[in-house]
């Protein structure tokens, strides 16, 4: 059997796949929807010839989710509950299920039955026809138009544009991943929904299909018009890491360098003032703008010095290589 390599605990360790399909679901406060969602999990996992996990997070809930969860834990010896000690966000649950995952392929889902759970074999389908990652798209989504709809169409269409990596929709949770390409990078704040731009940065097969979506029937949203705020902030983070992480002289230096520039610029509008016009320089505010420019663009220059010499003690350190590789092919094997 093939062994591959996973990042777990940040070290890169020997793991043999020890089942098909990993389905991971973090749980917040969603007593009422446990054990239904078990039950379509398992009947959606029948029609699989192979063996398969399934995988609970409870994310400090402060109901019976736990509770439920270790009954559900009891009574099939193919599910596993991680309790986390407090809660730590949804990236985070995922990241926890993902590490204690022994799947060739990892399913993400959520817990409030909204994504249909009838769509995994779907997903595992398309896996198999090559590809690394298979996007749910909510095409049919049952949410309010106004505070989650059209947030959501705009957000996703700006993260296509910033990333090249065009899908319509990036907070569906519902979405099946070849546990290699989780490999290559660690999940932060809340960076899971931005998995898919990750992936095609570094090469991998990207696509989506249409699942089902459900309207939400107990419990209540854990998501608000306000996060919409923070997809910007972390889309940022996405561009730079994915654009300037291996060389963040490019972007430092180049500002730096424009607003030298700049400061030469004004510096010659000063003079020529003062030719042409008999202007002083201390009547004129060119002055200080030229200063101002120049000791901006000092800054970013030497900030993005600082920057490379981090970027070379993260790789050199851990002995990160900066690049992926997909396959070896070799006549021995």
């Amino acid at each position: 059997m093939e062994t591959r390599t996973y990042h777990t605990d940040m070290k890169l360790q020997q793991r043999e796949p020890k089942c098909f399909v990993s389905v991971v679901v973090p749980v917040y406060n969603e007593q009422d929807n446990i054990k239904l969602l078990h039950e379509r999990i398992v009947d959606a996992l029948s029609s699989l010839g192979s063996y398969s996990e399934i995988i609970y997070v409870d994310d400090g809930s402060t109901d019976q989710s736990l509770d439920l969860l270790k009954q559900v834990a009891q009574s099939d010896e193919r599910a596993t509950v991680i309790q986390l000690r407090r809660n730590f966000g949804q990236t985070a649950a995922m990241s926890a299920g993902i590490d204690h995952a022994s799947g060739e392929v990892v399913v993400l889902m959520d817990a409030d039955l909204q994504n249909d759970p009838q769509d995994i074999p779907k997903l595992l389908a398309k896996i198999d026809e090559g590809y690394d990652l298979v996007s749910g798209w909510r095409r049919n989504r049952q949410d309010h138009w106004l505070w989650r709809k059209f947030p959501s169409y705009v957000a996703n269409r700006i993260i296509s544009v910033i990333t090249g990596v065009h899908l319509h929709d990036y907070g569906c949770t519902l979405k099946a991943y070849r546990r290699d390409v989780l490999a290559n990078f660690r999940l932060y704040g809340e960076m899971h929904r931005f998995i898919p731009a990750f992936v095609g940065l570094v090469g991998g097969l990207v696509t989506e299909i249409p699942v089902d979506h459900h309207p939400r029937v107990h419990g209540t949203s854990k998501y608000g018009l306000g996060r919409t705020f923070r997809v910007i902030l972390d889309l940022l983070t996405v561009k730079f890491l994915g654009s300037y992480a291996k060389s963040p002289i490019y972007l430092f230096g180049g500002s730096g360098l424009i607003l030298v520039g700049l400061s030469l610029m004004t510096c010659l509008g000063m003079i020529v003032q003062k030719i042409l016009y008999g202007v002083s320089f201390i009547q004129t505010p060119l002055l200080l703008l030229s200063a101002l420019f120049f000791i901006l663009g000092f800054q970013s220059v030497l900030l993005g010095l600082t920057a490379e010499m981090l970027v070379r003690t993260y790789h050199e350190s851990q002995g990160k290589p900066t690049y992926v590789i997909r396959r070896v092919f070799s006549s021995r094997n």
